[in-house]
Formats: structure tokens, sequence, C-alpha cells
């Protein structure tokens, strides 16, 4: 939501309200904002939720301002967090026939009480946990609003019509399901619909047992809130728009982020991220995920043509603090500029800030296993893989987590261990160097050196900077880029591991 100079001017969401006027907007295809007939009690009601956003607004006090001599009932208001500022949703019901126009933003869902299918009536507790659970590990996704658990629960035990529902909460998606016990089974079932066509967009079946109830419930609501962030980016990104906006342009950079990893993709998203700045150079967002991206460049291909990309991640991340200090994106972009950097404790540090604010961020989990392995202890790595893994198995970075449980096996010559994760690591992004590289070594290692010499040949093509065509040429790279900042002791394990294995697979000393 941003204001429109001074004075009562906000525009939001293809809309703009001028209370010095006294009159709704809307966007039209042409782009020129269009007067909407909307009543006075209604502009007085959205002026009180956009001139206090990012605040609570009481009971007593939207009333006073509002309805100050009338009888009116209660009032059920849900506050998330939208890039910078907060939007709010109401439902209200008065004497009066003013009504809000319904303005759904783009990612706006409601949890609707997930239904106890077993026989028991007592596992309703369950689904209530489950619906709660959903209901704030969705909350902690960026820019996405959530209708609170009070209002949700008004539609417990009555027919569902999503379209109703989405038209009355001003929402684009729900998210329903069900939980059935079978003895000491649970299974749970949940289904994402689009609230304006009536359609499933996503469905997916969760089973667990109940040796530790609570420990399954934290577990399956962290996957399902996980995954659910995911697919609703590939889904609002596949939408078709007249007039794209920086939040458009975020969201398809974010959809290209679920690709396998490649030169391409990320020169892609970098583009996408760059024209949302342009169009919104105040977005913090946008600065969080372009330097995110450039960062990501540089770990996994290297400087080559992209000098200045560290520098400039820099100075976006700097940026996006300065203007939200506390946001979870701008510290894992910090912790990703750090890692190039080589300071890998204070990187620590900002991944820990950011599960401090959303422990379903993964890829910050799984980058604080990545820096176990080189400054120790290296075991340290591995459950926190293992973990990101399990809650999200069709994860984009998935790859990487699998590629890194593989590096902890071979630095601690564990060669047949790691053989079968780089292979996963390879399959899922194969257009990495280094997974073949790493690969080459492990086989060279074990004694297959036809299959090192592919893989060799491999990381060698995909690289096309001559990284591997010496030991000394490699040591180099990555004293200079991914390995920077290892502790000696972990520098001797990889000679003695990788490098050896490399040596093994032909590549000369110089």
């Amino acid at each position: 939501m941003d204001a429109l100079g001074r004075g009562w001017t906000f525009q939001f969401e293809g809309f703009r309200l001028d209370r010095n006027a006294g009159a709704l907007f809307r966007r039209d295809d042409a782009g020129s904002f269009v007067p909407v007939a909307v009543g006075s009690r209604a502009l007085d009601v959205l002026g009180v939720l956009v001139g206090r956003a990012g605040d609570l607004v009481s009971r007593d006090e939207f009333m006073a301002a509002v309805w100050p001599a009338t009888a009116v009932e209660d009032i059920n208001l849900n506050m998330r967090p939208e890039g910078s500022a907060r939007l709010s949703t109401a439902s209200v019901s008065s004497t009066t026939s003013s009504t809000l126009p319904t303005v759904a933003p783009r990612l706006s869902i409601v949890v609707l009480p997930f239904a106890n299918l077993s026989a028991d009536r007592e596992q309703q507790y369950f689904a209530d946990g489950i619906t709660d659970d959903l209901t704030t590990d969705l909350s902690r996704l960026a820019g996405l609003l959530v209708i609170s658990r009070n209002t949700a629960f008004t539609y417990r035990n009555k027919p569902i019509d999503t379209k109703q529902i989405g038209h009355e909460l001003g929402v684009r998606y729900a998210l329903e399901g069900s939980v059935r016990r079978i003895g000491s089974q649970f299974r749970i079932n949940a289904q994402l619909i689009d609230a304006e066509s009536d359609t499933h967009l996503w469905a997916e079946r969760f089973n667990g047992n109940t040796s530790d109830l609570f420990a399954l419930q934290d577990e399956i609501t962290r996957r399902i809130a996980i995954t659910l962030g995911i697919e609703l980016v590939r889904v609002e990104a596949a939408r078709p728009t007249n007039n794209p906006d920086a939040l458009d342009f975020i969201l398809r950079g974010r959809a290209v982020g679920l690709e396998p990893r490649s030169r391409d993709s990320y020169a892609r998203q970098i583009s996408l991220f760059e024209h949302a700045l342009r169009l919104d150079p105040r977005s913090a967002e946008a600065k969080s995920l372009l330097a995110s991206s450039l960062s990501a460049r540089l770990l996994n291909f290297g400087p080559s043509g992209h000098e200045g990309d560290l520098t400039r991640a820099g100075e976006l991340t700097a940026e996006a603090l300065a203007a939200a200090p506390r946001d979870p994106l701008a510290h894992y972009a910090k912790g990703e500029v750090l890692r190039v950097q080589g300071r890998i404790e204070e990187a620590i540090s900002e991944y820990e800030t950011v599960l401090a604010s959303n422990p379903n961020r993964v890829a910050a989990l799984a980058a604080i296993g990545r820096c176990k392995i080189f400054i120790g202890p290296i075991d340290e790595a591995i459950p926190a893989q293992e973990l990101a893994i399990r809650l999200s198995p069709r994860d984009p970075e998935i790859g990487f987590w699998y590629f890194r449980i593989g590096q902890a096996h071979l630095f601690q010559s564990r060669v047949e261990q790691a053989i079968p994760w780089f292979e996963k690591a390879r399959r899922v992004d194969p257009e990495i160097p280094f997974f073949h590289a790493y690969l080459a070594s492990a086989y060279a290692l074990h004694g297959d050196t036809e299959q090192a010499n592919a893989e060799l040949a491999e990381a060698r093509r995909l690289d096309g900077a001559g990284n591997y065509s010496s030991i000394a040429r490699e040591m180099l790279r990555q004293s200079l880029s991914q390995n920077r900042g290892t502790r000696p002791e972990i520098r001797a394990l990889i000679e003695a591991t990788f490098f050896a294995g490399l040596r093994k697979a032909g590549v000369p000393e110089n």
C-alpha cells in the first residue's frame, strides 16, 4: 500500500482511495483510474483501515470512528503484512446497506477448519490444531495475507461455497483439508482451491504415527506451509495480467527460481527482479531477492563476467535492511552476501535471525548446514540438510542439499556414502559444474576411472572457464569463491579427499 503525496490518498492492489475527494477509484485495463460507486460509510471503513496501516485498531476505536451512534454487529479484522505496509480485510455487518468492494490481494488465503473424519469425535482437537498451526505458519510467508483463525472458524460445520467465502473475505485462495485417525496412524489431506473459479490447484496427502502427536502435528503443518508457499508462487506467476507491476515481476522471478539452476535461469531471474526494482525502487523485497540471486550465481557459477555482482548485492542488502530491519528476506540476503565473502560465522548469525522469525525458511536451515561443512563440525551439516529435505521434498534447492550431504561424507572419507548423494544432486541440477567435479573425484577415489573421466569432462564443458584444467587453478578458484572462510583443518580434509580424487581422475597439478 502506497501513500501518494500528503493527505488522504492511498493506492493498493489496483485501487486508489482519495479521502479528500471522497471517492474510490479502480485502475482499468488502460491503466487509468476510474470511479467506483461506493457509499460514504464504506469509504469511512476503508479510510480507517488504510489510515492506520500497520496498527491494530481496537473494536471501540473502529466503532467510534465509523459508527459513532449506530448499533452494529461484531466486526472481524485480520491484519497481515504486505510489502512494507499492512493490508486489512474486514467483514462488516450493520443496519446500513453500504458494503466494501471486494479487493482480493494477489497472495491472500483463508485456512478453513480441517474436518475430523475419525470415528472418535475427540480427535477434533487435533484437526483444530492443524488449522491453527497452518494459519500461523502461512502468516510467516513474505507478502501473504492470511485470514485470522477466529474468522476462519465461523465457517466450521457449514456447507463450503469457496466462491462465496472468497468474496466475503476478499481472498484469492482457500485451503481446506481433513484429518483421519486409523489406530495409531493419522492421515491428513489438504487441498488448495482457487476461490475465484472454485477449482482445485493442488492436493497432497500426509501420513504419520501418533507416537509423538505434537511432533507429527508440527512437521505436517510445516510441510504443508512450505509446499503451499511454493505452489502459490507458481500459480500466481502463471496468472495472465494486462498491467504487470512490481509484484508481478517479483512473482515471475520467484517462479523462475523453482526451475533447475543454470546460468540461464539465474540470468532470467535477475532480469525480472531488476525490472521489479525499476518499477518500485523502494521495494525491500525486490532488493533482497535480487541480492540473493546475485550472490547465489556467484556461489554456484563463480564471478566470471559478473565481477561487480558482490558489491551490488551488498549495497542492495544494506538498503533493504535499512528500510525493513526485521525482514527475514533481507537477513537471508545478507547471509548469502557474507557467505560469498567468506565471513561464515557472520553468515550463520544472519541465517539464525531468519529462522527466529520464520522457522519454515528451510533455505536458511540448509545454509547453516552448508556453513558447518567448511567451519565444522562437519557432521552437523548432515541433519540440517536431511531436515530441509524432509520438510520440503520438492524444493528447488534440493539438489544442493543432496550435494552438501555428499560433501560432508566425502570430506570424512566416506566415499561410498558420498557417491549416491552426488548422483542425486546431478540428476536434479545437471548444469551445475561442481556437482560433476565432485562426482568425478568420488568416482576416482572409488576406482571407477571411466565414470570419473566422463564426469570430469562434463564439469569442464559446463564451466567453460578452464577451472578444472589443473589442481592449482581449482585451488585458486575455491579460495576466491566457494570455500572462502574455510578453516585450515577442513582445508586439509578437502586436500586429502576432493583434490586427491581429482588427481586420480587425471587433473594435472599445473
